[in-house]
């Protein structure tokens, strides 16, 4: 691990995990993938990642009420969020920054962009 920076992705379609998981690590970073909101909180019960990269659409848990949910403990309240979706709907993504995400990534996934908000969230952060 030493001091690379550890993300936490949140998205219900493996591919898009897989896609993070071969991407990110190129970028200097630890990934770790959560294929829905539950498997999200075991993992933020044991680590605490410096960003979140959360999926809006998910079908047990939203993103967003997710985003609201981890915002709203205290051990978790400072990890910036980058919401990441594949509607680049205006109202959906102005819900998720309401609900304290920082910033946000329409799919497909541009990884030289998600460097730059990654850098942008964790500079924030500090």
């Amino acid at each position: 691990m030493g001091d690379k920076k550890l993300i936490l992705a949140v998205d219900d379609d493996a591919s898009v995990c897989e896609l993070y998981e071969n991407g990110i690590p190129s970028l200097g970073y630890d990934i770790v993938c959560a294929s829905s909101g539950a498997r999200a909180k075991e993992i933020l019960s044991e680590k605490k990642p410096d960003v979140i990269l959360m999926d809006i659409m998910m079908p047990e848990q939203d993103g967003i009420s997710l985003t609201r949910e981890i915002h709203s403990d205290s051990k978790t309240a400072d990890i910036p969020i980058l919401v990441v979706s594949g509607l680049s709907d205006a109202a959906t993504l102005n819900d998720a920054l309401l609900f304290g995400a920082i910033d946000y990534l329409v799919k497909p996934i541009d990884f030289g962009v998600l460097k730059s908000k990654l850098e942008r969230a964790i500079s924030l952060k500090k």
